[in-house]
């Protein structure tokens, strides 16, 4: 069972792998002092009729009002409001710099004199250093009289590895520290609570953040861009064109539209990568294989060492059946990226598929050792379990996978056959009741059904 990566952001609605995001609080360190949360607000981006677009999270970092968030929170805005935790509101003067491929822009507020964030050395972090990243999340947003007001939330969790991406030119954060819709902009922070990397892309297992020596040289330009003329820009933007892709497909779930959009920037540059992987993202969505495979070879034709799309290709090959060729690109994902939690999993259920459990069992419990929260991973742990004849840790594999979420028909057929050879007759009868429930009409569970009970009399 396959957990696929998808890429997207658009202001606070960014979801990466077609999975729900839960988010989950890590206990954290006894740290000295906490987040100057006074520091960190809530954005709010309208268009020129002062509709609301979408929101994000911003940080300052600066006392004269300069502030960090993603460029992609920006697009479409013709004014943006910061809103702090105490309710004051101050306006977004304008955009100091921004890149639109790193995704992240500076912003300037009206005034000066404001709390800051202190930003630390990306550059130090290992695997497995604590992080922690705070942010707005989009639910909890709410329209109050005077205008609308959020929550902040705090989440914790640690590194998993510092490597490029879509773009080989420069690396993201992966951890574990889970980001929200919402998070976008938000600051990634180490133990010592001072900013390393900008909240970018958020998913099961799979958050990525800007390291924040990237922005280091642009806080101090003393342009001045304007909404208006950052509009007029992206008329013409290729990025401005996916992120729009980004939210007609994750968030309005307008599949042909987003479809329309990204063939529209690649009008601009046929090599635009990110809109070519989220394109294929789009066809697979459609259960179009093919398109989505031509798709994903030709991201890896721009970067062969793209690991969300390593897998994803190996996610579609297992669809197809050509289990070979996804253990290929499941490896090659695992080599760019050795604590890729999804790829990880992916390995190990292709190689179930393949007879091969015992392999399968290293890459299953590397997947939960980083992640043990990780549902479809258990389920493919009791598969692997299964195939090398340990019933009991099957079980309670598949139990774990259960309470987790995971409620898939080959489970319960498992599960079946793990009570029928315990003699545990009755509990096999209850897991074809459960069978016949998700799947009236299916003719093994029926006569198996069948048989067990006209066996009892």
């Amino acid at each position: 069972m396959f957990d696929n990566v998808r890429i997207s952001s658009k202001i606070g609605w960014k979801i990466l792998a077609g999975v729900v995001l839960t988010l989950f609080l890590i206990s954290s360190p006894a740290l000295g002092d906490e987040v100057n949360k006074n520091a960190i607000v809530l954005l709010v981006a309208q268009n020129s009729q002062g509709q609301t677009l979408g929101t994000g999270t911003g940080f300052i970092v600066k006392p004269d009002g300069t502030l960090i968030t993603n460029y992609h929170v920006l697009v479409d805005a013709a004014s943006v409001e910061a809103i702090f935790r105490n309710g004051d509101r101050v306006p977004v003067q304008g955009v100091v710099s921004l890149d639109r491929n790193m995704d992240f822009s500076v912003l300037k507020l009206d005034g000066d004199l404001y709390s800051t964030l202190e930003i630390g050395d990306s550059d130090r972090l290992k695997e497995y250093d604590y992080t922690s990243v705070l942010g707005y999340p989009s639910q909890a947003v709410q329209m109050e009289r005077g205008g609308m007001k959020g929550f902040l939330l705090q989440t914790y969790g640690f590194v998993l590895g510092v490597h490029p991406q879509a773009l080989p030119g420069f690396s993201y954060i992966y951890t574990t520290t889970p980001f929200g819709p919402g998070f976008s902009g938000g600051p990634l922070v180490n133990q010592n609570n001072q900013v390393v990397g900008l909240a970018t892309l958020e998913g099961r297992s799979i958050n990525l953040a800007l390291p924040i020596k990237y922005l280091k040289p642009h806080l101090n330009s003393q342009k001045l861009l304007t909404f208006q003329q950052l509009l007029k820009a992206d008329q013409v933007s290729k990025e401005a064109l996916y992120y729009r892709g980004n939210f007609t497909l994750y968030a309005l779930g307008e599949t042909n539209r987003a479809i329309d959009l990204y063939q529209r920037a690649l009008q601009i540059d046929p090599n635009f990568i990110l809109a070519r992987y989220d394109l294929a993202v789009a066809y697979r969505g459609l259960g179009q294989v093919q398109q989505a495979i031509a798709e994903y070879e030709k991201v890896l034709k721009l970067n062969p060492r793209f690991p969300e799309a390593l897998s994803n290709l190996g996610g579609q090959y297992f669809r197809k059946g050509d289990v070979d060729q996804a253990i290929t690109h499941f490896r090659k994902a695992i080599e760019v990226y050795p604590n890729f939690i999804q790829a990880l999993s992916n390995l190990g259920a292709a190689l179930n598929k393949q007879g091969q459990s015992q392999q399968a069992l290293t890459y299953l419990k590397k997947a939960l050792a980083l992640d043990p929260e990780f549902a479809v991973a258990y389920f493919n742990l009791g598969n692997a379990y299964f195939g090398t004849g340990q019933l009991e840790r099957a079980e309670e594999a598949f139990k774990t996978a259960v309470k987790q979420g995971i409620d898939f028909l080959s489970l319960h057929w498992k599960q079946h056959e793990i009570h029928l050879k315990k003699g545990r007759r009755n509990r096999a009868i209850d897991e074809l009741r459960i069978i016949l429930q998700m799947d009236p009409q299916h003719p093994d569970a029926k006569q198996k059904l069948q048989e067990l009970q006209s066996s009892h009399h």
